[in-house]
Order: C-alpha cells, then structure tokens, then sequence
C-alpha cells in the first residue's frame, strides 16, 4: 500500500478545501508514493515523535498541527520545527497534518467531542459561506439519467441529510453544426431543435473539477452547455463548532465537573455562575473563542473551547457559561479520529497512537 492512499482515506473526511485560509494542513515532507510501512498518530509533530515514529518501523507520520505552520526562510537546526524536518527527510518520513480541515468537518473534531458529552441533535454552529456553487446543464431526456448519476457519483447534489438532489425541468434547445463539428443530432448546416432536460444541481467548490470531469465524460453533446454560478447559501454540512442538546440538563456546577473528569483537567477557567440550567451546549475545539458571539446568538447555555483571552470572560456577561478546558486537551481526541479513519479502510495495517505528551502547558 502507498503512503498516498492512506493520505486520501484522511481527505475523504476532511478535505483540504475544507482549512481555513491561514492554515497549511496536507503533505508536509516526505513522497507519497512510497510504500507505507506503519504510519504513526499524533497531535504535534516534535523531536521525540520524529524518533518514536522510526523506531517503531513507521515512516509516516499523522499530526493534527502542522508541523510547517508558517513558511520558513531558512533550515539550520535553531528550533524543534527545523530539527524534526531535518531528521524526517534525513530518514525518509513523511509528515502529513490535518488540522481546521478536520475541524470544519462533519465527522471531525468537534463532532467527535459532542459525541464524549453525549450530545443529541448535533449541527454545525457557524456553516461555512461562499463555499457552494450551482451547476446548470441541459440534456438530451435519452441521457438524463446518466448525466445525473454522473453527477451524484462525483460529489453533487447534496443538500443537508439528502443526497442525489436536483431539479429537472423540460424544454427545448437549439444549434445549427458548423462544417468541423460532429454532431450527436441534427445535420450540419442546418438549425436543429432538440428535447432537452434542463438539469440543476448543488456542487462544493472544491468538487467542481471532478463534477465538470464526470460531465463532459458522459454528456453526448460534443459541446455540452453548463454554467456554474456562485451561491451566498451558508454550507451547513461543513462549518466551525457544533451544537447540540445535553440528554439532561445539569448545573453549571455539575457540568464543570463533567469536563474536568472527560478531559482529565487538574483545573479548569470558567466564567461566573449566573444559576442558569445547562442544556444547550456550543463547543470549538483548540483556539475557537471567535465563535463565543455565534453562540450566544444561538442561545446556548454553555461554550466550551481550548483557548480564550481575558475579556473573552467578560464579554459573556451572564448570557451563558464560557468553560476553557486547554487548546491540546480540547483537540486529543484527534488521534482516535485518525486511528478509526485508517483502521476502518485498512484493517490490518499497523498504526500506532504516539505516546508522547506533546501538550506544552503544564500544571502546577
């Protein structure tokens, strides 16, 4: 098996359009190309998972942070980020990361933490925008259903919990074959009209490609007429944060407690009792606190996130309870992702969970 087919099982969760801008998620080092022989999980890549992963045989490495973050003008050794991409491309690694992608996945961070609370009626909080296009086509009714199959298959038509979605509507086109053309109907030189299946459909922007692709591979026009068209509709399949019901309300107190035992936090920051029920929680995993307005909007009761400045705590007021349970504990759940992601597809290839605490905040 090579490394690359691993890479996109991981993508067909999380795809890399699905990162935020600032990002730098995917292929790090290394060739994909090559033959995987164990692959190694992890939520940062250091110095100490570089060599736990080459002594356990495994010569690709998974992380949710990047270990490339930002662009780097130099390779000298000065820090952990130049010394672990040194030693990686010394002994043949590859390094891969998925990180706001699987959080803006369904499925990914943040549904897998909803799932440790035992969320119910779980949905994105803030859906992604600008991230869905419409596609418009028109068909001969003899491949209509061909055409639209195509389609689904190569990722259109999906609107919330349904798939195959589109709507069809019946008419009449025309064209006139100029002298070079090779038309499916009609004759060159003269002007043909043809029954037509005006077919629309909804298509991620990332899937445009590959649903142009499957178009014009099964269209029997030599030239098919399509346009795609930019959609404001918010995406709420894929997004920041996720809401969802508690199976019964509890304390703010209670709740705390909660968190403290599912996370296994020594302590952890809130912001002041109001008396209010818990219920309703918004979460965010890692660095999440620019979603605390969403929530509020929302009328949650609780937010949790692994990071949130001072005013953060203020700016709550008493609208509902703000619970920082730390940036590494909020995200450890990454590697279980990973590991039922790859386990799945390729049961019997060996993966491994790094034992390394590679959180840089510590308790005292």
């Amino acid at each position: 098996m090579r490394i690359r087919e691993i890479l996109q099982t991981i993508e067909q969760l999380a795809p890399l359009p699905l990162q935020e801008d600032f990002d730098n998620s995917g292929l790090q080092v290394g060739d994909p190309n090559r033959e995987a022989t164990g692959v190694l999980l992890c939520i940062d890549v250091t110095e100490n998972v570089v060599e736990e992963a080459l002594s356990l045989g495994c010569n690709l490495i998974v992380s949710h942070h990047p270990l490339m973050f930002r662009a780097l003008k130099s390779l000298t050794g000065k820090n952990y980020i130049e010394r672990s991409l040194m030693k990686a491309v010394k002994y043949d690694l590859t390094v891969y990361a998925a990180h706001t992608n699987l959080d803006n996945a369904t499925g990914g961070v943040n549904f897998k933490l909803a799932e440790m609370l035992e969320l119910q009626q779980v949905r994105i909080l803030s859906p992604q925008k600008n991230a869905l296009l419409k596609l418009v086509t028109f068909v001969p009714g003899s491949h209509a259903e061909q055409v639209r199959a195509a389609l689904f298959n190569a990722g259109a038509g999906g609107i919330g919990n349904y798939d195959s979605c589109s709507y069809n509507l019946h008419g009449e086109g025309s064209f006139r074959a100029m002298d070079n053309a090779h038309p499916f109907v009609g004759e060159k030189g003269k002007l043909h009209f043809e029954p037509e299946v005006r077919i629309e459909t909804v298509v991620p922007k990332h899937k445009q490609n590959d649903v142009l692709r499957a178009l014009l591979a099964v269209h029997p026009y030599e030239e098919p007429a399509f346009d795609f068209y930019p959609l404001t509709n918010k995406w709420t399949q894929f997004g920041s944060g996720v809401v969802g019901v508690l199976p019964e309300p509890m304390s703010e107190q209670e709740f705390l407690y909660l968190l403290k035992d599912l996370f296994r936090l020594p302590s952890i920051r809130h912001s002041a009792f109001s008396g209010r029920e818990i219920r309703d929680v918004a979460l965010c995993g890692g660095a999440g606190a620019f979603l605390i307005g969403e929530a509020i909007a929302y009328g949650a009761d609780a937010f949790i996130t692994g990071e949130a400045k001072y005013n953060d705590f203020y700016d709550v007021e008493d609208k509902m309870l703000l619970a920082v349970v730390g940036h590494h504990e909020s995200e450890i759940c990454t590697k279980k992702i990973f590991f039922d992601v790859i386990s799945k597809k390729f049961p019997t290839f060996v993966v491994h969970l790094s034992a390394f605490d590679t959180n840089p905040v510590k308790y005292l």
